[in-house]
C-alpha cells in the first residue's frame, strides 16, 4: 500500500508570543504530488480539514510546482500555501542558509519565493483591481455593521486571487464584524465563494485584519490570509489618489479576534512590486497510506 509523506507547518508564526509555534496559519504539506491523483488530492484536503492543504510536484519553469485545495475546491494561488510549500521544498532539497531563492509554479504562474533563515518573502503578481457592485449600505449590513464603520467602498483586487477588500474606519469595527452568509453568498462575482478582507489601521500604524470566506455554503474565518495581504498592498497601490509614497511597509496581524494570532508582512517597493511574508515554523512530520 503506498505511503505519502506530509509535514505540518505554521505560516506566519509570531515569534514573541507566549504560544509560538502554535500561531499562524497551519498548512499540510504533501512531498510527492506526482504520485497522488487529482480526486485523491482533493479528498486529502478535505481529510486534513485545514483550511488549504499543499502538493508538491516536479516543474520545468521553476524550483517545483504546487497545487493548493481548500477542503472544497483548488486554487490557482494562496499567500500562506506557497510560503509553507518553499520552507518544505528548500528541506527536501538539502538547503539552507542565510539566503534561500526559488521559485514555485502556481496556476497563476511562477511566483519567486526568497528566505532569510525561516522567514520567508514571496513576491506577488501586479495588481488588479475592480468595484463592487453593491452599494455601501447594502454592504455594511452584509457584514453586521452600520454604513459609518466603512472608511471607503470595498473594492475587488487581485494579485492571484481575487477578494473583496473592505477598509473600515475602526479597529473596534474589525473585530464588530458579523457577516451573513446568506448575503455573503451572493457576492460570488468571480465564479468561487465569497472572500471578504475587513482591516483597519491600528494606532501604532499596524493594521488589524479579518479574512472571511465561504466554503461549501458555511462561513468561515481564516488565521492568516498571505493571498489577502497581497491584495491589501494592491490595494494601496491602485486605490490611493494622490499615490502614497512608495516604498511602503506594513506588519498586518490577523487572527488575533479568534484566538490564533499571526503576523504578516507587507512590502511594495520604489517600483510597485508587492512583498509579502512571514516565519514558517515546521511542527512534525507523518504519513497517509492509501
Amino acid at each position: 500500500m503506498p505511503r505519502h509523506a506530509y509535514r505540518i507547518v505554521n505560516v506566519f508564526a509570531d515569534a514573541a508570543s507566549p504560544q509560538h509555534p502554535l500561531t499562524g496559519n497551519p498548512l499540510c504539506v504533501f512531498e510527492n504530488g506526482a504520485a497522488i491523483d487529482d480526486k485523491t488530492q482533493q479528498a486529502l484536503a478535505q481529510q486534513f480539514n485545514l483550511s488549504e492543504s499543499v502538493f508538491i510536484l516536479p516543474s520545468n519553469k521553476a524550483t517545483a510546482r504546487i497545487r493548493i485545495y481548500t477542503t472544497a475546491y483548488e486554487m490557482p494561488f494562496a499567500g500562506h500555501p506557497t510560503l509553507g510549500a518553499a520552507h518544505v521544498v528548500r528541506a527536501l532539497r538539502g538547503e539552507s542558509g542565510a539566503v534561500d531563492a526559488l521559485t514555485l509554479e502556481t496556476l497563476a504562474g511562477v511566483i519567486p519565493v526568497n528566505a532569510r533563515g525561516d522567514e520567508w518573502t514571496l513576491k506577488a503578481n501586479a495588481p488588479v483591481a475592480r468595484p463592487l457592485a453593491m452599494d455601501d449600505a447594502a454592504f455594511a449590513e452584509l457584514m453586521g455593521l452600520n454604513i459609518g464603520d466603512l472608511a471607503r467602498p470595498p473594492v475587488w483586487v487581485s494579485t492571484g486571487n481575487e477578494q473583496l477588500i473592505a477598509p473600515l474606519a475602526s479597529v473596534e469595527a474589525v473585530r464588530r464584524c458579523r457577516p451573513d452568509a446568506a448575503r455573503m453568498a451572493k457576492l460570488k462575482e468571480p465564479a468561487d465563494a465569497g472572500k471578504i478582507l475587513a482591516w483597519a489601521n491600528l494606532p501604532n500604524g499596524e493594521i488589524l485584519a479579518r479574512f472571511f470566506l465561504l466554503n461549501h455554503g458555511t462561513l468561515r474565518e481564516d488565521f492568516g490570509t498571505g493571498s489577502a495581504a497581497a491584495n491589501l498592498c494592491g490595494w494601496f497601490v491602485t486605490q490611493q489618489n494622490p499615490p502614497l509614497p512608495l516604498p511602503l511597509q506594513r506588519v498586518m496581524w490577523q487572527g488575533e479576534p479568534i484566538g490564533r494570532p499571526a503576523k504578516l508582512m507587507l512590502n511594495v517597493d520604489a517600483q510597485g512590486d508587492i512583498r509579502i511574508g512571514g516565519r514558517v515554523v515546521e511542527l512534525g512530520a507523518g504519513s497517509v497510506s492509501l
